[in-house]
């Protein structure tokens, strides 16, 4: 069963199979689960690229240096089957993949391939996969996949973006298909994830929550932009004009996206980590701070009504500036680390800092437009 939009929290968690029990009830490993493969740094262009191997290090630094009270679960991943796969991508395009494996050629203007990449990105998507069966089966209380080369433009008739297979869009629906009732993505790469909105845009067993740099690529993204069919509400866009701040991240979240994550109490959140709209990323014209990534994420996981212990995965996708990626990315495990640990003892919850600021009158009538444009589905005044 699932919920509708503007369904209260209690009535939404009464809906749930096995998957949803009750924070209480649940046994919750201490782990972080980290999912990485030697695999992912053989992705390489021929030449200069934003897309290179150093990413995966900046990212690898940062969980080696996060200050986690967590024990960390290390996966090493399995290659996805095209079963698997086959839920978000098409035939036709798993052949293609098959045709580019061991060649070096472009998919498109921005999107490379090298002898490994496909091996890599099937590898990658394995990785997303087995975040998921470790979430899912309480192995950890929360994790991350450091995933190359990374997915959320991906579309399920070709690769797209720098990306060639959609992680999060195959995390997800191996979600469901292992009894999650609901899954919910959060997408703060700076860039709109059209692949991932394509996929789910009339289901409403994944809600798709999108916030991003607009009028930019891919150019998709508008607010009202909201699904189709039975899949109308569950996907929520907000799109932000040049140089937004900690601030207006942290009241989109405060006016409109949680909210509605508590009225949807997913079993399952999985975060496209993009790191690109941090101020000093060379592809965007953001200015969010480490402490913008903090914010986002206290908010994340204060609004399941249900916890977040076990509920929250993050999936690698963008950030071009290294510095701005492993300080970003770094305190939003420790943040993740923090939360988790007070929910699952006895101590005070930290609730959702305030992020002080004065928010422009262009991005105040943005945030007031993508609020428009949910209020027919979700119960935001």
């Amino acid at each position: 069963m699932q919920n509708r939009p503007g369904q209260s929290a209690q009535s939404a968690a009464a809906a749930h199979n096995t998957v949803g029990q009750s924070a209480q009830s649940e046994a919750v490993a201490a782990n972080m689960t980290i999912v990485d493969d030697p695999l992912f740094l053989e992705h390489r262009a021929d030449g200069a690229h934003p897309e290179r191997p150093e990413r995966l290090e900046a990212a690898r630094s940062a969980v080696s240096h996060a200050a986690l009270k967590s024990t960390r679960l290390a996966l090493s991943p399995r290659d996805a089957s095209d079963e698997e796969l086959g839920l978000v991508h098409h035939p036709s395009y798993l052949k293609e993949l098959e045709r580019a494996a061991g060649e070096r050629g472009w998919f498109d203007p921005d999107t490379y391939y090298a002898p490994s990449s496909v091996a890599a990105a099937r590898r990658a998507a394995g990785g997303a996969l087995s975040l998921v069966d470790s979430l899912l089966q309480k192995q950890s209380r929360f994790g991350i996949a450091l995933l190359r080369p990374p997915g959320h433009h991906a579309r399920p008739k070709g690769a797209m973006g720098f990306c060639l297979i959609n992680n999060v869009a195959v995390a997800a629906a191996h979600a469901r298909s292992l009894g999650a009732a609901r899954v919910a993505i959060v997408d703060w790469d700076v860039h709109h994830g059209n692949g991932t909105q394509e996929m789910f845009y009339a289901d409403p067993g994944v809600l798709y929550v999108s916030l991003h740099q607009f009028p930019f690529y891919p150019g998709t993204g508008a607010a009202h932009e909201v699904g189709q069919g039975e899949g109308q509400g569950y996907t929520v866009n907000v799109p932000l004009s040049a140089g937004a701040d900690d601030a207006v991240y942290a009241a989109a979240f405060d006016r409109l996206i949680s909210p509605i994550l508590t009225s949807y109490d997913p079993d399952l959140v999985l975060i496209s980590a993009g790191f690109d709209a941090h101020r000093r990323d060379p592809l965007a014209a953001m200015t969010l701070s480490e402490a913008g990534y903090e914010a986002m994420t206290q908010r994340i996981a204060a609004a399941l009504p249900r916890g977040a212990a076990g509920r929250i995965g993050l999936v690698l996708e963008g950030g071009y500036d290294l510095t701005g990626l492993t300080g970003s990315l770094k305190r939003t495990l420790e943040t993740l680390d923090q939360l988790q640990s007070e929910e699952t003892s006895s101590g005070p919850r930290t609730f959702p800092t305030p992020v002080s600021g004065r928010i422009m009158p262009i991005h105040a009538m943005e945030l007031e437009r993508a609020r428009d444009a949910q209020r027919d589905f979700w119960p935001l005044d």
